[in-house]
């Protein structure tokens, strides 16, 4: 019985024994791991000292790296002065030819003292027909700007009639091609998820979340997507194109009273 009991006190001595061993090897290895990670901590901060000719020491700090923000917004924009209201619109850097043509004729001073000729609310205003700068009142506008040569058309996907989009007018050629004078901006109506499907289903075409989003809240025509060239947007004076929208109109859709344009390019 007594050797009984001696051996499990020597069983017990020799488990406490492993046990405190198991823990010293433990501790020590944590210790070594958060002097690592100390020693890694430092390493990041690590601070240069240089000694320099005079016999001072300078003590240089780590430079915190340059954050770069967005880049700023290059696009080129032209302020449309009317009768009604000022807009500022940005052409997009997506549709080269229609963007260079556009800030040509704005150069020339081919817009100043045109009319807004053609007005339809719930959908867009039309202008740039230069037979508009000396018409009658009685006269239908419209079919200026023939003699000058077509722009290609420049449809991009990310490019859709919302509201304040800019685009080309054109007529019924095949290619689909630009007027080079003649433009609208739209006022559209706002839409729901039905009818953006059926105009899916239409066009052929897919659109992105932000553009029924777009669609949905502010409006626009979806259904001239894919058929007439967006170069542009208005950024600056959207109410405009709803009192212009909204003005007496004689039959034609022509404005009762003229409401002219002049365009500069904004610095």
């Amino acid at each position: 019985m007594r050797k009984f009991i001696f051996l499990m006190f020597c069983l017990s001595l020799l488990c406490v024994e492993n046990l405190s061993s198991q823990v010293v090897k433990k501790s020590a290895s944590t210790k070594s791991a958060s002097t690592k990670s100390v020693s890694q901590k430092t390493s990041e901060k690590k601070v240069v000292v240089k000694k320099v000719s005079s016999g001072k020491v300078v003590v240089k700090k780590p430079v915190k790296p340059t954050v770069i923000g967005a880049l700023p917004d290059n696009s080129i924009k032209i302020k449309i002065v009317t009768d009604s209201g000022t807009m500022v619109v940005k052409l997009y850097d997506s549709t080269p030819l229609h963007r260079d043509n556009f800030v040509k004729l704005v150069r020339e001073g081919f817009y100043d003292s045109l009319m807004f000729h053609r007005i339809i609310q719930g959908f867009m205003i039309q202008g740039g027909d230069p037979n508009s700068k000396n018409a009658a009142a009685e006269v239908m506008l419209g079919n200026g700007g023939d003699n000058l040569a077509r722009i290609p058309a420049e449809f991009r996907k990310s490019l859709y009639h919302k509201k304040g989009a800019l685009a080309a007018a054109r007529d019924g050629n095949p290619e689909k091609a630009s007027s080079a004078c003649q433009f609208y901006i739209v006022q559209g109506k706002s839409l729901n998820d039905a009818e953006l499907d059926m105009m899916e289903r239409r066009l052929g075409t897919k659109y992105s979340l932000e553009q029924r989003n777009t669609y949905k809240k502010i409006g626009g025509t979806p259904f001239l997507d894919q058929n007439y060239t967006v170069f542009g947007e208005v950024i600056s004076g959207l109410e405009v194109v709803d009192k212009i929208a909204s003005a007496p109109k004689a039959p034609g859709d022509r404005p009762i009273g003229d409401i002219r344009m002049r365009m500069e390019i904004v610095k």
